[in-house]
């Protein structure tokens, strides 16, 4: 018996403990990114960074989860889930104070990847704690430690602006640097889980022998992943960049971009907790999509115009990624299936989205304006759709 299902059928106090490591875990997974986009002006004057380059940090988290992330599953099977996230959330902390302080672009980028790849192998392993610990509440877990991820990003996209001019001064770096406190917050929570005596899951040597590349729902879930995340580092990194260049202020951008993530706060939750109660998830996919198309539609007419209801609808659209999640964790019947599946929609996913971030970046530059970048993630909408609707069929591995 492995140490998660000890833990699993254990106390209610090491339940609680397995929930307040996943939460403080999970309030990191988007922080270190959307505290970049209300600042990536001011970065780009201090690092001397053009549209195209920024397009390239956009796309950093994407490559680095791809390559990282298919590592995890072997990572765990040696040292034990809990192990991995701890030395993850380490890694994160100690690149995210030191990346803002880089004197280039080459630097910053490298060290944007030393810290994303803490974040990678947490992203693919949650999951995955979430079938051992929590077989009977998947939807719910799921929906929780979400919740926490949409807090970290909400707060760091709606307070690294006022934080950077209000106590450190203007000096960027700082409001950057400051968020690496979280990281180490965090680390505690994860020692009693990692002190557990970790012994090999027999269910793992079964699902060694899976071959998820075979299964048309593991390619389901990797496009779907992919599309999802195209559009989700689009919104992160470009955002409060259109709604600036469309004459709004860089503080009500920063606003305009905290409630697409905060609406991930409730819609996350209520959505993972319903997908976890139905057999089909297909619609629900469907219908996410929908959103999406309204919301790229309407930064494509005019961004201000009706900025908060382009807010509404891109936070809506954003909840396919707790939707994903929850369908990797219902597709998988076993927990070292589910990281084996994890990885792969992951890490496959983020390779179909390292292109899209990096694309609109250079529509940009050559045309100078955002309907033609914006009309490409329209058109991603589209595979996106089909993807989930086959995604979310009732289908295990």
């Amino acid at each position: 018996m492995t140490a998660e299902e000890d833990l699993t059928q254990s106390s209610t106090k090491g339940r609680l403990i397995a929930v307040a490591a996943l939460l403080l875990a999970a309030v990191n997974l988007r922080l270190a990114v959307t505290s970049v986009g209300p600042v990536l002006s001011e970065i780009r004057s201090g690092l001397g960074m053009s549209s195209s380059v920024a397009g390239l940090l956009t796309s950093v988290p994407a490559v680095c989860f791809a390559g990282v992330g298919f590592l995890a599953p072997r990572l765990a099977r040696q040292f034990g889930p809990a192990r991995v996230i701890l030395a993850g959330m380490v890694v994160l902390a100690a690149g995210l104070a030191v990346r803002p302080y880089a004197p280039g672009t080459a630097l910053f980028l490298l060290l944007s990847l030393v810290a994303l790849a803490g974040i990678a192998v947490v992203n693919v392993l949650l999951p995955s704690v979430v079938k051992a610990y929590f077989p009977d509440r998947v939807g719910t877990m799921t929906g929780l430690y979400t919740v926490s991820l949409n807090v970290g990003a909400t707060v760091a996209a709606a307070t690294t602006v006022p934080l950077t001019a209000s106590v450190f001064g203007d000096d960027w770096r700082l409001g950057l640097a400051c968020w690496a406190a979280v990281a180490v917050l965090a680390v505690p929570a994860w020692l009693p889980l990692a002190r557990q005596p970790f012994t090999a899951d027999p269910e793992t040597h079964k699902a060694d022998v899976v071959r998820v590349t075979r299964h048309p729902v593991a390619w389901a879930l990797a496009v779907y992943f992919g599309m999802q995340s195209t559009s989700a580092y689009v919104i992160i990194g470009w955002l409060p960049q259109i709604y600036r260049d469309a004459g709004i202020s860089a503080e009500r951008a920063g606003i305009y971009f905290a409630v697409t993530s905060f609406l991930g706060v409730p819609l996350g939750f209520l959505l993972s907790s319903l997908a976890g109660r139905v057999r089909s998830q297909s619609w629900i996919a469907v219908g996410l999509g929908v959103f999406g198309l309204a919301g790229y539609g309407g930064l494509w007419w005019d961004p201000a115009a009706a900025p908060l209801l382009w807010a509404v609808l891109l936070g809506i659209v954003n909840t396919a990624f707790p939707l994903v999640l929850t369908m990797i964790a219902l597709r998988g019947r076993t927990p070292a299936t589910v990281v084996k599946l994890s990885a792969f929609a992951q890490s496959t996913g983020y390779l179909f989205a390292i292109p899209g971030p990096i694309l609109v970046g250079v529509l940009h530059d050559h045309t100078d304006g955002w309907r033609a970048p914006l009309t490409f993630v329209l058109l991603l909408m589209i595979p996106q759709i089909i993807a989930g609707f086959f995604a979310g069929r009732d289908r295990q591995i």
